[in-house]
């Protein structure tokens, strides 16, 4: 949709009310655990394949993967049951039940995550939060059965009421 065809907002919407209408989505969470596969992928091949090899979709259950060498090609194409192994048993409900490989013409390099520096804390990172305030964040997390992406969502409703209270300050 365009934006001149939307209809402008009142006002903005909470991150938290934003997060639970798209979580509470049928089918989301069956997402979320096929898409981990992007996320432990350079565990489950190691360093070197990762760094000729990426996951680039996943389509009915086959996850595509773009590599930038015949020869890397070859490779996986061998090792493509440990790999499914490892994926089932990293990720068991993420229905990955092939590997399509793709010789791409532009390799994608990999370099591994750079050390950021840290930046000065802001003055809403200091900002304590009561029990009840607490208590309500993990009423809103409870449900998640993903124990990581339950702790990202802890940290960012933190981060939210933390901000607001600054904000009311």
């Amino acid at each position: 949709m365009k934006r001149s065809d939307r209809p402008p907002m009142k006002h903005a919407e909470k991150v938290s009310f934003l997060l639970k209408r798209i979580l509470g989505q049928p089918g989301f969470g069956e997402q979320l655990n096929r898409h981990q596969a992007w996320l432990v992928w350079d565990q489950l091949v190691g360093e070197q394949i990762a760094a000729r090899a990426r996951p680039f979709k996943l389509r009915q259950g086959v996850l595509e993967v773009q590599v930038d060498h015949p020869v890397w090609m070859q490779q996986l194409q061998m090792m493509k049951p440990q790999i499914l192994e490892k994926i089932a048993a990293k990720i068991p409900n993420a229905g990955i039940t092939d590997i399509y490989l793709r010789q791409t013409r532009k390799p994608q390099t990999y370099s591994p995550k750079k050390q950021k520096t840290t930046p000065e804390p802001q003055p809403w990172e200091g900002m304590e939060l009561t029990e009840a305030e607490k208590d309500s964040i993990e009423e809103k997390v409870s449900p998640i059965a993903n124990m990581e992406l339950r702790h990202e969502l802890r940290k960012l409703f933190t981060r939210q009421k933390q901000l607001d209270k600054c904000r009311k300050d």
